[in-house]
């Protein structure tokens, strides 16, 4: 019979839809909330020592839409501001309330062993069922010496790994940044020094945009911005790269991030090795609710597919990437163009003319393909108002 559940490192997941560390994850009632709504888990928002300052800035969100969707979302909001001993009565009464939701505690502290320990200490003999390890956060942080600061550096990125891993005494992921060169060698450098699995990607250190009337950056805040996260749907490309890259040269359990609004973006992040997803903008933008289509709409898929839980599903697509050497650069598609659907607007004609190759044009009032010019690089199919182009 067809399950969403899934286990990760000992860790029975209820379903592989979990709320990431940020703004939804903040409070206990909130959590509380998405429990009762059909959430797997969640990751609460990053824990730090009570003495580390938190003075946030107003405003501190910045979106970019199309239409009316919300496509990219900037934040500048920093971490938790509740004290450690509040995470602890929380995290008491979540496990009483909804005992098989999974909790993780995202944990952050100054590059001091002491720091990182006692903070790992102290939850150890809570309730949570894993740690989450905050490399990344790319605002704020990175100017106290911590977050993306931290996971920018593998050396760095590794000492802090083995301080943890030396104490916990339960399962230690880290969130990578996808702000690096080479988020593989950060993936291997944690591994090395002992972490059970990976959390990837964090935000994207963006500028969202400047106001031409008054050039001011936003998000404003008082007239001036920072650097911060950039999330939602937009970022699930380069989220999926990262989650396919660190599969390739590792065989950590992998909690997939960036981008995910619905069961078909969690179901690619499998694919290409993730366990389990985690969803943040979307709630932040359209609610808690989004749970019950999400685990509906990937139930159904599986039972389609004829899988019996998001394990089989795990790996799927990991094969079928490789290196651009080995392409088959034989086989070659073309166009074709349904008569039926095509309104002979040009706009094919003139982006194939514009963009190197004039492989098109319109004879006796049909869009015609010169097979001698076109190189089926598939440009018309992705313009096209009219969805009238197909590669074949």
């Amino acid at each position: 019979m067809t399950t969403l559940k899934t286990k990760v490192l000992g860790i029975d997941f209820e379903n592989p839809f979990i709320l990431a560390s940020a703004p939804p994850t903040a409070k206990i009632a909130s959590i509380d909330k998405a429990f009762s709504l059909g959430w797997g888990g969640a990751v609460l928002k990053t824990i730090t020592p009570d003495n580390l300052e938190m003075i946030e800035a107003s405003e501190r969100y910045a979106a970019w839409k199309f239409g009316n969707k919300v496509c990219g979302f900037e934040n500048i909001e920093l971490l938790s501001h509740l004290t450690v001993q509040e995470w602890l009565d929380g995290i008491r009464l979540l496990r009483q309330k909804h005992p098989t939701k999974v909790q993780i505690a995202s944990i952050m502290a100054p590059v001091v062993k002491e720091e990182w320990q006692k903070l790992v200490k102290i939850f150890n003999d809570s309730e949570i069922d894993a740690f989450e390890l905050n490399f990344s956060c790319p605002h704020g942080m990175p100017e106290k010496g911590i977050g993306m600061a931290i996971g920018t550096h593998p050396e760095l990125s590794a000492m802090i790994t083995a301080w943890v891993v030396e104490v916990a005494q339960k399962p230690v992921f880290v969130k990578l940044s996808p702000n690096v060169t080479n988020i593989v060698e950060i993936a291997q450098a944690v591994e090395k020094a002992g972490a059970n699995g990976i959390s990837a990607i964090n935000t994207v250190q963006s500028l969202m945009g400047v106001d031409l009337d008054t050039f001011e950056p936003l998000p404003k805040v008082n007239g001036k911005t920072t650097f911060g996260g950039y999330s939602g749907i937009s970022v699930k490309p380069i989220g999926l790269r990262c989650v396919a890259q660190i599969r390739q040269n590792s065989d950590l359990p992998i909690l997939g991030i960036g981008g995910i609004s619905n069961w078909k973006d969690a179901a690619e992040y499998m694919t290409v090795g993730a366990d389990v997803v985690q969803v943040c903008t979307e709630v932040m933008v359209n609610g808690y609710g989004i749970i019950s289509a999400m685990k509906k709409g990937f139930l159904d898929y599986l039972i389609d597919k004829g899988f019996n839980s998001p394990a089989d599903l795990k790996n799927r697509a990991i094969k079928n990437i490789s290196e651009h050497r080995t392409l088959d650069k034989q086989k070659q598609v073309y166009p074709q163009i349904d008569d039926a659907l095509c309104v002979k607007c040009g706009k094919c004609v003139m982006v194939c003319s514009e963009s190197e190759h004039s492989a098109l044009s319109i004879v006796d009032g049909k869009v015609f393909v010169d097979k001698d010019s076109c190189v089926g690089c598939s440009l018309c199919s992705h313009v096209c108002v009219q969805s009238a182009i197909k590669m074949k």
